[in-house]
């Protein structure tokens, strides 16, 4: 394209782009000038929230990232690594495509998966496994079932042609959620951590090379889109939406795994947010004071006459920016050519840090590196903040207003068919869980995805977590059951938790009371990641998720997701959840309190929303988790399940339900039974134990000083509560199963 028109920007379109009047002029002043229109465009993206952080910068450096097994730290590559023994390390990751999963929900899922996939493949790990987080909002709502089908058909229409398996996730419904659904995409992959492709830039002279699809219009400016609110006209932010192809994903990889195994190169990096441009100016940065100079008209395009900050800031999928080192660009081409890639050389390395793009024969931009990535020049700003005013109202709620209802079992089956708590069934049926010879929890269900780690005896566990109405009750001890709750998860698999990875979902970091809730998060986090020792490996920010309704900005509940992953050291101590034998004894580890604050069945059968989050005693739990750890490896229980949502009663449900058992029991006479049976109080965990090891299994529990509790014992197929005939263990399987297919198809 000859005679590209290099004019000056003005305030009005930088505004319009998303830049603050404040960050305009710092960008004079970085640039000893006015920028052009491309360079604005290009600082607006990465500058934005989403590639910059900095909003949250501040607060997120202040997250545990130091521990034993840590190999990359936050922030040093694509994903964080760990070291799980016998040279083999773990690349993984948890990221949001929240916005575009708003407008375009099948491809906006799709592309999610292709896009955190890519994180892993890109420093020469191969996936072995994906998980996903959901939120949706009131389920009777049209417009939120077409979104659940739409995600949930693109996340498994994309990762079952990708040909990874999806290991686990969870879904939850609330109204919060109704403009701005959440979708968190999570994935794993198994490294020699000595063969880690860098995501860096180095030696002036070496070729650049984009390999993969080609450059379209699609998804143009995401990364300011994903930084802003959703409104009634974000439909016109469409083609900032990506269009995914997992089948050339597919390609891509194995081209990548190919190219991993030569010395050909210096350094990859994703094209996720920003396209070119973030690629480029990150590894330039990560680099010792060494630039690139890029010539667009180099760039394989999908649409003619695209113009230069069309093609920097594109983020069509399955592409990736690849430094070469020099004299082996044939090496790079060979292996491309064969899998049928794009693998063009359009540009090189130079000297002193500056980013050049030319087009047409001119220099469309000219950047310093430093001045657009995370930590380095772009700005960083501490927000307001300040406590709610529902906060100290909510933790007004007592449980004696609430009155306990005469036919529990009723209660019982009414949470058996909520959405929240019924089985995710119709959503795994659209996933492929068995692609590949990994996965080792289909038939065997487990607190934790469990994954086979080939030539060990280990296997991988891993956990998606977070109860966002916990947060929004209180953001800190919220955030702080959610780490422990994904720890809890991997402790009843067999695992010993590693590490963990986050994907904040937050409001506009410019409402003070939003800021808040992100501000406690990240204390709850820290102190839960400290004491069980699961440093920060990296993650993802999304603020602006939120709508605006009648001029009022209307936040989601914040949800902090936590992906954790942990170590099963012996594959034959993988712990599942099911009950096994008629006869076991039931035992609850762990105490129970008066306490039905934030639980299922107090906001869905009582309507009550305003508590505070449940119980919690972060050392009680730590504790109780050692204990449940201790017994596993001494083979005294044969079924370990956590507590969680829906309470007591919930957790046996799903323990009775694999083998068309039931369970006789007996409640708690110091609590009320109500809170005993559906209360979601913290730390607790059920196990069953064979009465051949009763013994042995008292003597470890008093040794331990941890409270245990017989609850019953497993029975053939009745659901017996106080000798109260609460109903079948089928009858409850068949509604615990249709429930969310008929809330979706009704």
């Amino acid at each position: 394209m000859k005679g590209v028109k290099v004019e000056e920007a003005t305030l009005d379109q930088a505004l319009e782009l998303g830049l603050l009047a404040e960050e305009f002029e710092m960008i004079k002043e970085i640039l000893g000038r006015t920028p052009n229109f491309t360079e604005t465009a290009v600082y607006s993206v990465m500058w934005s929230e989403h590639c910059s952080y900095k909003n949250s910068i501040f607060w997120l450096k202040k997250l545990p990232k130091e521990g034993p097994q840590m190999l990359v730290k936050a922030g040093e590559e694509n994903a964080g690594l760990v070291d799980l023994g016998d040279g083999i390390g773990c690349v993984f990751k948890i990221e949001s495509h929240n916005h575009p999963s708003a407008l375009e929900p099948y491809q906006g899922a799709a592309t999610g998966v292709g896009g955190i996939n890519r994180d892993i493949f890109t420093m020469g790990a191969r996936p072995i496994a994906q998980m996903n987080s959901l939120r949706f909002g009131n389920i009777l709502r049209d417009r939120t079932k077409w979104l659940v089908k739409g995600v949930v058909k693109g996340i498994g229409d994309y990762g079952n042609a990708f040909g990874i398996p999806i290991v686990g996730g969870e879904v939850f419904f609330d109204d919060s959620y109704n403009t701005n659904p959440l979708v968190n995409a999570f994935s794993a992959g198994i490294i020699n951590p000595e063969k880690v492709i860098s995501a860096t830039s180095a030696g002036p002279g070496n070729p650049v090379f984009i390999v993969g699809s080609s450059t379209g219009k699609d998804g143009i400016a995401g990364a300011a889109f994903a930084s802003k609110d959703i409104t009634e006209d974000s439909e016109g932010d469409l083609p900032s939406v990506q269009v995914g192809d997992p089948f050339m994903e597919k390609l891509l990889l194995e081209a990548t795994m190919e190219l991993a195994q030569t010395d050909a190169i210096v350094g990859m990096q994703d094209m996720g947010a920003a396209g070119i441009t973030c690629s480029s100016c990150e590894m330039s940065a990560a680099g010792e004071n060494v630039g690139m100079d890029i010539n667009l008209d180099l760039v394989p395009t999908r649409q003619e006459n695209m113009l230069p900050y069309e093609i920097l800031l594109s983020e069509s999928q399955e592409r990736m920016l690849v430094v070469v080192k020099k004299g082996k660009e044939n090496i790079v081409k060979k292996i491309f050519d064969k899998w049928d890639l794009h693998a063009e050389e359009i540009g090189t390395v130079t000297e002193g840090g500056r980013v050049r793009y030319m087009m047409g024969g001119n220099i469309v931009a000219d950047v310093p590196a430093e001045s657009l990535v995370l930590g380095g020049g772009a700005p960083v700003y501490q927000r307001e903040y300040k406590e709610p005013k529902y906060y100290s109202e909510f933790k007004k709620f007592n449980i004696d207003n609430v009155v306990q209802p005469d036919n529990l079992k009723d209660v019982a089956f009414n949470l058996l068919e909520n959405p929240n708590i019924a089985s995710k069934r119709w959503v795994i049926e659209q996933y492929d869980s068995m692609v590949g010879t990994g996965t080792m929890t289909t038939n065997r269900p487990s607190d934790a995805g469990i994954v086979n780690i080939k030539g060990t005896n280990r296997a991988l566990a891993m956990s998606v977590d977070c109860n966002s109405r916990y947060v929004n009750a209180d953001p800190e001890i919220g955030t702080m059951i959610a780490v422990s709750e994904a720890s809890r998860n991997i402790v009843c698999a067999g695992g010993n938790p590693s590490a963990i990875t986050n994907c904040l979902n937050f409001g506009n970091p410019y409402n003070p009371e939003s800021y808040w809730q992100f501000v406690g998060a990240i204390k709850g986090m820290s102190k839960a990641c400290l004491k069980f020792e699961t440093p920060v490996t990296g993650g993802n920010v999304s603020f602006y998720n939120q709508s605006v309704i009648d001029g009022k900005e209307v936040p989601v509940f914040p949800t902090p997701t936590i992906g954790m992953i942990g170590v099963v050291e012996d594959k034959n101590k993988i712990m599942t959840l099911d009950f096994k034998y008629k006869g076991d004894l039931i035992f609850i580890i762990g105490n129970s309190y008066d306490d039905i604050s934030s639980s299922e069945y107090l906001v869905s059968y009582h309507g009550i929303n305003e508590s505070p989050a449940p119980y919690f005693d972060l050392e009680e739990e730590f504790l109780n988790q050692k204990i449940v750890k201790e017994l596993i490896l001494d083979n005294l229980i044969n079924s370990a399940h956590d507590v969680s949502d829906g309470g007591v009663f919930i957790t046996l449900t799903e323990m009775a339900i694999p083998r068309n058992l039931g369970f006789d029991i007996v409640t708690d006479s110091e609590v009320r039974e109500d809170a005993f049976l559906f209360g979601e109080s913290q730390g607790r965990i059920i196990v069953t134990v064979n009465e051949d090891q009763e013994d042995d299994f008292l003597e470890k529990m008093m040794s331990s000083g941890r409270k245990y509790t017989l609850l019953g014992h497993v029975t053939k197929g009745k659901m017996m509560v106080d000798d109260e005939h609460f109903g079948f263990i089928s009858e409850a399987k068949d509604i615990f199963y249709s429930a969310l297919a008929k809330h979706l198809e009704n």
